[in-house]
This record gives structure tokens, sequence and C-alpha cells, in this order.
């Protein structure tokens, strides 16, 4: 390929601005990083539960280390509270009974019924054990990244480039797709999310449907990207699939009133209420959330903060529908963050976390297209 036919190929969304748009962009961007970069605030640990702190620094178990100064042979007690659910399911008991006796056992709250998580991982695990499981994981994560390599084949020319996005995959769910953590139902539902917006085309959905369907059976969280589908279907008049995404979101309603319902028959008023989740923390819950469910925690928070929101750019500018649907989908999800959810709910971040980075290939492109339109040359 020459390099007019590969410029051509790496044109993004802002080749085609005039120079004035370009240079509104460009300062919007320089003033988002620079505040990221000036402002952001970590939160301090919490005393319970799992505290702010990065996900691979929760505790594994007696081999871990404690730098925090917690007990090094104490399992943090999110982990502590699924490893236990499980077990009690793998010995026959019921799933909901075991469930709300450990949450009030250690003092989690079991109202609503929203506090107490979907039984499909909990289940499945019990079911398959721990073999099973990491067997599972090992081939979701090679579904994952062979789904993004035949997603980007048609957008990068070149094998290299494909290893390098596909490569940003595996920087993204480095952090909390491994065995550790595979009790978090955030870890798998953000996963299949990944696999699902990989296998998302226009025309070409049933198996972002079957991937959405079962991130949305582990944990609630994957709504948004079910929604998000079928507008863009709506909006693409594309009417089978927005009846069938239409169809999973009142099936799911529907098992989730049941969860609820059954909950609530297993308590009482006395049983511990959960705090409210709609925190409006703003820019921080978004930027933590990145932040602590990535590798961006190892170095300086002012560089972290920007990098965390730079996906967004390469997304944006992406000239495809992946672009559009994966800077809708995590910038939905960025206000998700700012709206709602606690500190010590950061694992949330994992929803996203495996496929946003994926988004910075693009960004080069993308500055390259802004400066040159922002000086009014051909890009």
């Amino acid at each position: 390929m020459d390099r007019g036919a590969a410029s051509q190929a790496d044109a993004t969304r802002f080749a085609a601005l005039a120079r004035t748009p370009a240079r509104i962009v460009l300062a919007l961007v320089a003033a988002i990083l620079l505040a990221a970069a000036l402002f952001y605030t970590p939160s301090e640990p919490e005393d319970r539960t799992v505290v702010a702190r990065p996900v691979s620094t929760l505790q594994q178990g007696p081999s871990s280390s404690a730098a925090d100064g917690t007990d090094p042979g104490k399992r943090d007690d999110d982990l502590a509270l699924y490893d236990a659910i499980t077990a009690r399911v793998a010995a026959g008991e019921n799933y909901y009974r075991v469930a709300v006796e450990e949450q009030r056992a250690r003092n989690f709250p079991v109202r609503p019924g929203f506090a107490v998580r979907l039984p499909t991982l909990a289940t499945v695990s019990a079911a398959i054990g721990p073999t099973g499981i990491a067997l599972a994981a090992l081939l979701l994560a090679a579904i994952t990244a062979a789904a993004w390599w035949v997603r980007l084949t048609p957008i990068l020319d070149r094998p290299v480039r494909r290893v390098m996005a596909v490569g940003l995959l595996a920087v993204g769910a480095a952090v909390g797709f491994k065995p550790i953590y595979f009790v978090l139902h955030e870890a798998w539902a953000g996963m299949l999310l990944a696999l699902a917006l990989a296998l998302h085309r226009p025309g070409k959905w049933r198996g972002a449907w079957v991937a959405a369907a079962l991130a949305l059976a582990i944990r609630e969280h994957a709504l948004p990207f079910v929604l998000l589908m079928g507008a863009l279907a709506a909006w693409r008049r594309e009417w089978r699939e927005l009846a069938f995404w239409g169809l999973l979101v009142a099936a799911f309603l529907t098992l989730l009133a049941w969860h609820v319902q059954t909950v609530a028959v297993l308590t009482g008023p006395d049983d511990p209420l959960s705090s409210s989740w709609l925190t409006l923390r703003g820019p921080n819950g978004w930027l933590e959330y990145i932040i602590l469910c990535s590798g961006l925690y190892l170095i300086p928070q002012w560089l972290g903060a920007p990098l965390a929101l730079l996906p967004l750019l390469g997304w944006a500018a992406l000239r495809r529908p992946l672009g559009l649907e994966a800077f809708l989908l995590f910038a939905g999800y960025g206000l998700l963050f700012m709206l709602a959810g606690r500190a010590n709910n950061f694992y949330w971040g994992l929803m996203v976390t495996p496929a946003w980075f994926v988004g910075i290939y693009w960004v080069p492109f993308a500055l390259r297209d802004l400066l040159n339109r922002a000086r009014g040359r051909a890009t």
C-alpha cells in the first residue's frame, strides 16, 4: 500500500473538519485532559468491604502482601463473601437462602433485593468447579480476542496493526480477568460485553445478542449496553434486531423482579439496608473506576487521569460503526459512573475496561488530523 492510500485508510472523522471546528475540538480535548490531570482526587479507602484501592491489590489469600496494613491472611470481604456463597451452593444449599444468610452474617446489606447478586455466576461456578471456571475463562478470553481480530480486519489492513489493537484489549483485561477475581460478577460481565461489542455490526447482531444476554444474566449493569444496541437498531430502522433487544430487556426485567421478590421473602425490616448508589461523584467517580480497574494506578495520578480519558478520543475518531458504538457505550458508562456508585464499588469499572483501551490505537491519528485541520492543512 502506498503512502497516500495508507493515509486515507488512517483518516479519522476529524479529517473532514474545517479549521475553526478543529481548533474548538482541540481546545476542548486539551481543557478536559488538563482538568483531569489537575483536579482528579482519589477517594480515601473505606473501612469495610472491598476498599477503594486497585483491583490488582485486592488480597488474594494467605500468600498476599499487606502493604496497606490489612491482615495478609485474610481475603477481601467481598471476595470472601462470594467464595463462601459458591462453596455452600456447591454443597447443595439454596442460593438465595445462602446469599442472604452470608451477607447478613457479614453485615452486608440485603435490602433492597438488588443488594444480593443474581444467582447465575455462583450457580455455574458451583456446578463446574474451579477447574471448569478456569477453562471457561480461558475459552472466553480466546474467543473475545479472536472476535476482535476478525472485527478489526476490515479496519486495520496490516496484521501488525491488529496485533497492537488486540494487545490493547489484553492490557485492558489484564488487571481484572484473572483467577483470583473469577468470583467478581463484573469481571465476567465486562469480558462478555467486550465480546458483544466485537461481534455486533449492522445486520449481524445475533452473536452480540447472546453475549450480551449472558452478561446481563450475571450482572444487571450490562443493561446499558442492551439499551444502546436497541436504540441504534431503532435509529437504523432495523426492526427485527430492535425487537430482539426489546425482548431481552423485557425478559431480564421480569426475572429481575422475581429475583428482588425472592430476596424480599427471606429478609425483614431489621436486616441491613444498602445506602443509596446515587452518589453524584462527578468526574472523579468516572476516573477512579477506570484507574483502579486498570494498570493506570501504577503511574502518577496527574498522568493516569488524562490517560484514562484518551481512549474516548480514539473511539470518537474511528470512522466506522464500531467507533460510534464504542464511543456512545463508554461515554454512557462514564456518565453512569459520575452519577452512581460509591467509592467501594470501584470494581464496576471492570464492566468497561477490557475494551476501553483499544480506543488508544486511534488517538495518534485523531491528533494528527485535528492538528492538520486546525492549521488549514489537508490530511
